[in-house]
């Protein structure tokens, strides 16, 4: 395998999932001006043999952890979990807090949130550890100035959905790969080959230079923490992985689940290059420096404003923030991703995003995390 940055070299050819090429290979080679004169040169490549097949750690203790019911009777579960009308035909709101929210800075919703308040430490401080990574199209949060009705990306053709924010522009709502797209970043420069040249993905699937993406990391007390299960997909198999822990009476979900979300515009420069995207959000200078926190709920495209989601509360901590990565980041994280002893493969290509949440459905607890 050579690790390195091989879509920089013009023309060079995919490489298979075992391995490189062999046209990657002479691609790397004349890339670097190497000749029969310069064979001592040093060069940005590393060539080492692809990794053996990672060893087995028996059962996934988490597989198939995902709850739908509460409670069971008599072999019938309640359907507790199960998506949701936001209101009752009578127009009452049926459901608690929802995600995601507009996070611009002093922004609150307008339900009583009552004792429910966020999570305001770092999650690990908490007890949590991250059980999932996987990225939105678009930003499914608002953050005035950094992700909103107003930033740009690549031009895309499909329908577009009647934006559901506070201006609203034709981008949002976007159908890109057959996924609804979100709110974009202020950074994309379509005179900028930064923005344009598109990168040889390897890993990542679906994932356009020049986009913004929402990546979230799910966090839970009751994730396989420390051990080969801890990242799972679905994504609540891991947040519910262990029991006796995360508890509906008393309610305490606020307090055992939470989320981190960071916003990037990619951007084909190593520049930006940071290898851990897998672990968390990044914090360090600008990045999470202004991180909003509030209780939510699950997000995705199968809720919107009608339809609601019954996983919640749980508390969200969002860097209000736009950030540059390099594309090859994203790549990491995806091959990251694939070295799992679970399969996540289902998350290597991003989801769609769930309309902006109205100010009725949004908690009126937001504030930013202590530092």
């Amino acid at each position: 395998m050579i690790y390195a940055l091989l879509s920089s070299v013009s023309g060079a050819a995919s490489s298979t999932s075992s391995g490189s090429t062999c046209y990657d290979l002479k691609a790397a080679y004349q890339g670097s001006a190497c000749c029969g004169a310069t064979l001592t040169k040093a060069t940005d490549y590393t060539v080492a043999p692809s990794p053996p097949p990672p060893m087995s750690f028996g059962t996934n203790i988490c597989a198939g952890n995902k709850p739908y019911h509460a409670s069971v009777t008599d072999g019938v579960g309640d359907g507790y979990f199960y998506n949701t009308n936001c209101t009752l035909e009578s127009g009452v709101i049926d459901v608690l807090e929802q995600a995601a929210a507009n996070v611009t800075a002093g922004y609150q919703g307008e339900m009583d949130s009552g004792a429910r308040a966020p999570i305001d430490t770092h999650y690990y401080d908490a007890g949590l550890c991250p059980v999932n990574v996987h990225w939105h199209l678009g930003s499914e949060h608002y953050s005035a100035g950094e992700f909103d009705e107003y930033g740009s990306g690549p031009p895309h053709a499909g329908p577009t959905q009647t934006p559901t924010s506070p201006g609203g522009a034709s981008v949002v709502g976007t159908s890109v790969d057959g996924q609804r797209r979100g709110y974009q970043c202020h950074f994309y420069d379509a005179m900028d080959a930064r923005f344009t040249t598109e990168y040889d993905w390897k890993h990542c699937v679906q994932t356009k230079v020049g986009e913004t993406y929402e990546i979230h990391w799910p966090h839970s007390a009751a994730g396989a923490c420390g051990t080969p299960f801890q990242y799972q997909s679905p994504f609540y198999d891991g947040v519910f992985c262990r029991g006796g822990i995360i508890t509906l009476s008393p309610l305490n979900t606020f307090q055992k689940i939470g989320v981190q979300g960071q916003v990037f515009t990619i951007v084909n420069d190593e520049a930006y290059y940071y290898p851990d995207l897998i672990r968390g959000m990044l914090v360090d200078g600008n990045f999470g420096a202004d991180i909003a926190k509030y209780t939510g709920s699950t997000t995705g495209t199968s809720r919107d404003n009608e339809m609601c989601s019954r996983y919640t509360p749980i508390t969200w901590q969002v860097d209000r923030k736009c950030h540059l990565i390099s594309a090859s980041s994203f790549d990491k994280m995806c091959a990251d991703m694939k070295a799992q002893q679970d399969d996540m493969s289902m998350d290597l290509h991003p989801h769609g995003s769930r309309p902006l949440v109205s100010s009725e459905y949004a908690a009126n607890n937001q504030g930013s995390l202590r530092q």
